[in-house]
């Protein structure tokens, strides 16, 4: 598993959440909650990407291509 992957949803989360608390303090709940779900989105698709390649993997191991 690379680093890399580590810390770029680690400074995504850090992001999220210092924009999280900020909105929040200007009373803009709305667009904390917008802030929270997008970051949930960008991380989510870095996952769902290694997981593509992991079952890939898995495949060319056992020959199921």
């Amino acid at each position: 598993m690379e680093i890399d992957l580590i810390f770029k949803i680690a400074a995504v989360g850090i992001i999220v959440a210092v924009l999280n608390q900020l909105l929040k303090r200007a009373e803009r709940d709305e667009q904390a909650m917008m802030t929270t779900l997008a970051g949930l989105v960008v991380v989510l698709m870095m996952v769902v990407s290694k997981i593509g390649e992991l079952f890939d993997t898995i495949k060319n191991i056992f020959g199921l291509s």
